[in-house]
């Protein structure tokens, strides 16, 4: 099932940059939401997709990878930056204020909420969305990949996108 619509976003990215989905022109958005005081989930997804980034060889190429997170108040630019160096090199980490944060969930249709736990570091947790969204060129949403999703289907429905677009093209 396809997504309708094209997500907008203004966010800023981990180096400090205003940036918008159409700051990377001829590339799909490879989106994942999370934030960088994760336990299980975001880590495990970006394990998974940079072993996805890493199967598609060349064709990475044409992917930018994008972690945008859902708890703008602890991941400053550079907590983003910080952290991606260490978990997945190959993303660009983006924020905002928490109004662009907000508009970027809801233009993914990215559910979270704050939730306080004593045990979490600043005392709460944000659950979230655990999807990962496929935006193609055309800024329209193509495809869209659930956490349980194994490596290997995500690698070959993206390889598919890719040769259909390649097709079309010609």
């Amino acid at each position: 099932m396809k997504i309708p619509g094209r997500p907008s976003f203004t966010l800023i990215d981990h180096d400090g940059n205003e940036v918008t989905e159409t700051s990377y022109p001829g590339r799909y958005l490879l989106v994942f939401f999370g934030f960088t005081n994760c336990a299980m989930v975001c880590p495990r997804a970006l394990s998974r997709l940079t072993d996805v980034l890493a199967r598609l060889g060349a064709d990475a190429d044409r992917i930018q990878p994008l972690y945008v997170s859902v708890d703008p108040q602890r991941d400053t630019p550079d907590a983003l930056k910080r952290f991606l160096m260490r978990a997945a090199p190959a993303f660009i980490g983006l924020t905002g204020t928490q109004q662009q944060v907000d508009a970027a969930r809801s233009a993914f249709h990215v559910f979270t909420e704050r939730r306080e736990d004593p045990s979490a570091p600043d005392g709460y947790v944000m659950p979230h969305t655990a999807i990962t969204y496929l935006v193609g060129p055309d800024g329209e949403f193509v495809a869209h990949f659930g956490d349980a999703v194994a490596a290997d289907e995500v690698c070959a429905r993206i390889r598919h996108i890719l040769r259909e677009a390649e097709q079309h093209a010609r």
